[in-house]
């Protein structure tokens, strides 16, 4: 900075350089701070997910009963509010965090680097789709692989309030002794058990997120002529399955094909209010700090 602006700087009208700002570590924290915004105000639709997703699994039901006692986003809403209380809606939602702590942290920075760093950049500013497609998919594989023992965790406490009202004594009560139990039974390979899948499916929700938010962000400011502000940021943006084929073969045949798709409207419903909620505050939040826009 030379004397000239350090002296309008000193006046108010330049705010200094924040040397923190752009630097990794703060782009970190920044993320897990937006992400755990947006898991807090979405969490409800997610333990919903869960609940209609596994309701229907042999082996979860007292007395080898089955049955299903919710039907649909509503009904299931409802039904855990009714039969174990308002605050059950969040049950699980620390390891949740703990889950972004290290997923979304990961994921923003690592693309964030790759793309400053790898990507061809146009004249316009933009850079080939191909380019952000390659690395959404891969830095989404990579921060859920990291955080998947956190996801298995979470899962573990969305259920123990099912379990509770079968009648059954609780396996846990905290993340904590979660992850004691799940590493004393399975060693450091039993926190990744089943981990694939979800792999698979943060890589490609990664390409539907975050690739689709940057490329269509850059779009819109750089051939619209947008703003980059808070308009242009909301338009932009264990012991039942052997493995995943078990998992899924047996789903089918116990339940049927389309049992395979249980959930899908509060999962997809969650999607949108997350990943509104999420870029709006960490672009915000970026702002204020005086980091440059995503």
């Amino acid at each position: 900075m030379n004397s000239n602006r350090m002296v309008v700087a000193q006046r108010g009208v330049i705010p200094p350089p924040k040397h923190y700002a752009d630097s990794a570590w703060f782009k970190y924290i920044l993320s897990c701070c937006a992400a755990t915004t947006a898991e807090m105000v979405t969490y409800p639709l997610d333990l919903t997910k869960t609940r209609l997703q596994i309701q229907g699994e042999k082996g979860l039901n007292g007395n080898g009963i089955h049955h299903q006692p919710y039907r649909g986003l509503a009904s299931t809403g409802v039904g855990i509010i009714r039969e174990e209380g308002m605050l059950r809606l969040w049950q699980g939602v620390t390891p949740a965090v703990y889950r972004h702590l290290i997923y979304s942290g990961t994921r923003m920075v690592l693309y964030e680097k790759v793309r400053d760093h790898l990507f061809t950049r146009r004249a316009d500013g933009t850079r080939p789709v191909w380019q952000a497609i390659v690395g959404g998919i891969l830095v989404g594989g990579i921060a859920q692989f990291l955080a998947s023992p956190a996801d298995l965790i979470k899962v573990q406490m969305q259920m123990e309030g099912k379990r509770r009202l079968e009648g059954k004594p609780p396996r846990i009560h905290s993340a904590g002794e979660a992850f004691v139990k799940i590493y004393n039974a399975g060693g450091l390979r039993g926190l990744w058990k089943g981990c694939m899948p979800n792999v698979y499916r943060s890589a490609f929700v990664n390409l539907g997120d975050l690739t689709t938010y940057d490329s269509v962000k850059r779009y819109f400011v750089s051939s619209w002529g947008l703003s980059d502000n808070y308009w242009t940021h909301a338009l932009s943006r264990g012991l039942l399955y052997r493995n995943s084929l078990d998992c899924l073969m047996k789903t089918i045949h116990n339940e049927g094909f389309w049992a395979l798709y249980k959930g899908f409207i509060p999962c997809w419903l969650r999607m949108g209010p997350w990943s509104l909620t999420f870029w709006l505050t960490y672009e915000q939040i970026r702002n204020l700090s005086g980091t440059s826009a995503f």
